[in-house]
């Protein structure tokens, strides 16, 4: 029975095969996996060299720094595993000859049937030569808003303040709007009585902005002092002030929930009128009809 087994199995050729091509496999396989995880070493600790003191927010070094080291990792993984996987079939017996002229053919059809992937992965790249964006930062393209969670070469993740995510391919982008790029802008218009004193008014405006600027919460997110750049507009029941703060980006809406909420209690504490719509409603003095009252509404927005 051991005599037939041997014939089966030839010991002494498997020996011998696990001890130049199963090595070399072996070899081949550690290699790439040593090879991704210095790679994802090296992107990680060239991350972290980009990473300032604030975890609280994320500079443009940072978010470029992330961003690259993401799409770097990426590439790598699919680039060497690709070639480990040919010298595994190589050191198998396989002719990967035809397989690399397979690979080119169908490299060729996808060129031709699949000109939007192309044109995804090219726009890919140049969103990131360009450095249009990063993670972390909040846009707008394709009709879709929301902060960037990831970016590979052929599509852009973003989730909106609802939790919903928007999956857009890059070559649909025509158009970006950065909110968050380098610095963040708050610009808000308040409207106050015509019988208030305008200049009074922006004074009050001014001491607010000045308050959140020196509060300790807030002053990090603040980059420049309250702006109040005047009368904006002349409406029907209100003159219009507009102000602007310049902020780190991404803290624009918290700094203006913050001098929004100020700004009414202020408002509120020193008897300045901020003026919404009134209806007022007259019954008439003819006696009714039917059971029916004839009622003439007036609009009242002073």
């Amino acid at each position: 029975m051991a005599d037939n087994w041997s014939e089966i199995v030839n010991v002494e050729t498997l020996v011998r095969w696990f001890a130049s091509s199963g090595l070399r496999i072996v070899l081949v396989l550690v290699g790439a996996l040593v090879a991704v995880r210095l790679a994802v070493f090296i992107t990680r600790r060239v991350e972290q060299a980009f990473q300032d003191n604030d975890p609280s927010t994320m500079n443009e070094r940072e978010k470029q720094a992330a961003t690259l080291g993401k799409v770097i990792r990426n590439i790598t993984r699919i680039l060497v595993w690709s070639v480990a996987v040919m010298m595994v079939l190589r050191e198998l017996g396989i002719d990967i000859g035809p397989i690399l002229a397979g690979i080119g053919i169908m490299g060729l059809a996808v060129g031709f049937g699949a000109q939007s992937l192309v044109k995804d992965f090219l726009a890919g790249m140049f969103v990131l030569i360009e450095n249009q964006y990063n993670v972390g930062d909040v846009i707008e393209a394709a009709g879709a808003k929301g902060q960037v969670e990831k970016i590979t070469l052929r599509a852009t993740t973003l989730r909106d303040l609802k939790g919903n995510v928007h999956i857009i391919p890059n070559g649909t982008i025509a158009v970006v709007t950065n909110r968050t790029r380098q610095w963040s802008r708050f610009v808000l218009d308040i409207g106050v009585a015509y019988k208030e004193n305008v200049d009074e008014v922006m004074g009050v405006l001014k001491e607010i902005g000045d308050e959140l600027a020196a509060d300790v919460e807030f002053s990090s997110m603040i980059t420049a002092p309250l702006e109040v750049l005047g009368v904006q507009d002349f409406a029907d029941s209100a003159v219009v002030i507009r102000v602007m703060f310049t902020t780190q980006p991404v803290k624009q809406w918290t700094v203006g929930r913050e001098f929004r909420r100020r700004v009414k209690n202020t408002f509120d504490a020193k008897g300045i009128e901020i003026p919404f719509p009134h209806t007022t409603i007259y019954l008439g003095d003819a006696a009714p009809m039917n059971g029916i009252v004839r009622v003439k509404m007036e609009r009242d927005d002073a």
